[in-house]
């Protein structure tokens, strides 16, 4: 699931593995992450694109495709079945795992995040280029029709808050940072409401990673992480965030531990924070 930089060298340059560039950038940011890549990628990478690569019929940002639109997008990008997968950011993985959960929901296992994203690439000497992608032939991956139970729903989700804590079949495990999920900071999608689901625990999605070399933490260090934030390790989760992309994170993080029984909430606060959402459906607390 997690590849260091120079095994990746080897899956991609010499095995013939398909790199992924997966950046996202919230919207309040100045960054452009397909100008990033265009500037600097993995050489024969191509871009997973989240805001494309998702429903565009809903309201909601990158809401989660059915299995035929994410077929068509995974042939387009060059994917065959069985293929491995490498998939990274520019920095770090805060987004590669939005990746990393959708391929695997869709049938295709053979997939892993580089260690450190693209910087780590460049320290190891992997080769890099820039200019606008050249794809290759389509390819053959074939989606599965994933698992219900891996995503919630917004119904789902309001029956799970309405329940005292003690008696909810699920955790809620909040990847946004401190200061949003207490509402002392604003939500960087305009209009949203601040804080939190009654209940639910919170774990940045940015206490996985290193801060000072943008790797992912030891096992040890994750686990403690989540028990330093409150959750039972032996009770179900699932993990919500802004609008569904670092809580794939949280999941990436629980998986490296062993831990799969982990569903998504894949509205996450653009749903749940929804100006015009029924409050007595969505509470919030701060």
């Amino acid at each position: 699931m997690l590849i260091d930089a120079k095994e990746a060298i080897r899956a991609i340059q010499d095995n013939h593995g398909l790199a992924m560039d997966a950046t996202f950038v919230l919207p309040t940011s100045d960054r452009d992450a397909k100008a990033e890549f265009i500037e600097k990628r993995i050489t024969g990478a191509v871009f997973f694109d989240i805001n494309a690569v998702a429903d565009l019929t809903s309201p909601l940002p990158h809401t989660m495709p059915d299995a035929d639109i994410f077929t068509k997008h995974m042939q387009a990008l060059g994917l065959n079945d069985d293929q491995m997968v490498v998939l990274y950011d520019q920095s770090g993985m805060l987004s590669s795992a939005r990746a990393w959960w959708m391929l695997r929901y869709f049938g295709h296992h053979n997939v892993a995040i580089l260690n450190g994203g693209l910087p780590a690439w460049i320290d190891a000497g992997g080769i890099t280029e820039s200019g606008d992608q050249t794809l290759s032939q389509k390819g053959t991956f074939q989606a599965i029709t994933p698992s219900t139970e891996a995503i919630i729903s917004l119904t789902e989700m309001s029956a799970l808050v309405a329940l005292p804590p003690s008696e909810r079949p699920k955790q809620i495990v909040d990847a946004r940072s401190a200061s949003r999920f207490l509402g002392t900071s604003p939500e960087p999608r305009p209009g949203m409401v601040s804080g939190h689901m009654p209940g639910a625990l919170n774990c940045p999605v940015s206490e996985l990673l290193d801060a000072d070399t943008g790797l992912v933490k030891s096992a040890d260090q994750i686990k403690a992480s989540f028990i330093d934030a409150g959750v039972d390790l032996d009770k179900p989760i699932v993990t919500s965030c802004g609008s569904g992309v670092t809580a794939c994170g949280l999941a990436f993080g629980l998986a490296l531990i062993g831990k799969t029984d982990v569903a998504i909430y894949d509205g996450s606060w653009s749903e749940w924070g929804a100006p015009d959402a029924d409050r007595n459906l969505c509470p919030i607390v701060t």
